[in-house]
C-alpha cells in the first residue's frame, strides 16, 4: 500500500489516462454517507452511476446531475464481484474515523484508474491509500480520504414583493456569497408552491439552500444566512427553515405535497416542524415559514419539486 495526498499523485502519474475529478464531498448522518462526485466529464458519467448503483450492495442510490454524482452509502464491507463490463466498478467499503471518511473503490481497466489517481487528484480529498494501480486489463482499488461533513439544508421564503425581487435569484446569490465564506454551497432547488394562493407575488415558488458543513459550523452558517437576507430581502414576512442530515421524514414530504396543493396555515406549518423536529427562524416576518418548510420536504425530488399541482 502507498499513501499518497493529491500532490504526490499529480506529480507521480502525469499521464494522458488520468482525468482528475474536479471535487469530493462526503456528508455524514448516522450510518450513512452522502458522496458527492464532480466527475471530469458530463453526460459520459453516466456509466458510473450505472456500474456503480449495479455492483455496490454499499450503494443505497445513485444519480447524475450535469457532472455531479449524488450516492447515498450506507457504512460497512461488502465485497464486489467485478466482471467486464457486467459489474466493472464498484465501492467496497465505507467507513467513518473520527474527523474523516474512507471510501474503498475498486475497478477494471479504466474504472480502476478512476477508482485511484482520478478520485485522488480532487479538491476535497485529503489522501488515497493505494492499493493497485489499475488500467489495462488490471484491477484499481484505492481507499479515498476526505474530510467528514455535516449536510444543512435551508428552505427560504418570502423576500420580494409584487413590484420588484426575485426570491430565488436572491437565495442563490446568498448561497455564492456564503460559499466564499467557506460553506460548502452544494445546490439551489426551487419548489413550486400551491398556484393559485392569493398571497403570492407571482410565481409562488419556495428555494432550498443546500450545504456541506464542518462539524460544529451549522449554527455559523445559520446566522449569516439570516444576516444576509436581513441585509437583502424586501419583505417584512422573510422566514427560513432548517433541516439537518441526509434524509427527509415522511411527514415533512407529505406537508411539502399540501403546500403544492392547497393553502397552508401558518400554524399547520409550525405544527409540522415541531412535530418532525425542525427548525424555523423568522427573518423579518413568520409567513415565509410556510414556504420555507415546505421547500426541505421536496429538496431532493428535483421533478416533483418543480411540477404544478391545479
Amino acid at each position: 500500500m502507498e499513501i499518497l495526498n493529491p500532490h504526490d499523485l499529480k506529480n507521480k502519474f502525469k499521464s494522458p489516462w488520468i482525468a482528475p475529478y474536479k471535487k469530493i464531498v462526503t456528508m455524514v448522518d448516522d450510518d450513512q454517507v452522502e458522496l458527492i462526485e464532480y466527475h471530469p466529464c458530463v453526460g459520459g458519467s453516466e456509466w458510473m452511476i450505472y456500474q456503480y448503483e449495479r455492483s455496490s450492495n454499499l450503494v443505497l442510490s445513485a444519480r447524475r446531475d450535469g457532472d455531479k454524482h449524488t450516492y447515498l452509502l450506507e457504512v460497512g464491507k461488502s465485497e464486489v464481484n467485478l466482471i467486464p463490463s457486467f459489474s466493472a466498478a464498484g465501492i467496497e467499503e465505507v467507513s467513518v474515523e473520527g474527523d474523516e471518511v474512507r471510501i474503498v473503490h475498486s475497478g477494471l481497466a479504466g474504472a480502476g484508474v478512476g477508482a485511484a489517481m482520478c478520485r485522488g487528484m480532487a479538491e476535497g480529498v485529503k489522501r488515497v491509500e493505494l492499493y493497485d494501480v489499475g488500467g489495462g486489463s488490471k484491477v484499481g482499488r484505492a481507499a479515498v480520504i476526505t474530510p467528514r461533513m455535516q449536510k444543512v439544508v435551508i428552505g427560504v421564503d418570502d423576500t420580494d414583493t409584487k413590484d420588484e425581487g426575485a426570491t430565488w435569484t436572491l437565495a442563490n446569490n446568498i448561497g455564492m456569497e456564503l460559499n466564499k465564506m467557506g460553506f460548502e454551497y452544494l445546490d439551489h432547488v426551487t419548489v413550486q408552491l400551491y398556484p393559485h394562493n392569493p398571497n403570492k407575488t407571482q410565481n409562488c415558488v419556495a428555494i432550498a439552500l443546500v450545504f456541506a458543513v464542518k462539524p460544529g459550523e451549522k449554527d455559523v452558517l445559520i446566522e449569516k444566512t439570516c444576516q444576509l437576507l436581513k441585509k437583502y430581502t424586501l419583505s417584512d414576512k422573510t422566514s427560513i427553515a432548517i433541516l439537518e442530515g441526509i434524509g427527509i421524514p415522511l411527514k415533512l414530504r407529505l406537508y411539502a405535497e399540501s403546500a403544492k396543493k392547497s393553502m397552508v396555515t401558518l400554524e399547520e406549518a409550525q405544527r409540522t416542524a415541531n412535530d418532525v423536529g425542525i427548525q424555523l427562524l423568522e427573518v423579518t416576518g413568520a409567513r415565509g415559514e410556510i414556504g420555507a418548510l415546505a421547500a426541505l420536504g421536496l429538496y431532493n425530488d428535483l421533478r416533483e419539486a418543480v411540477k404544478i399541482y391545479y
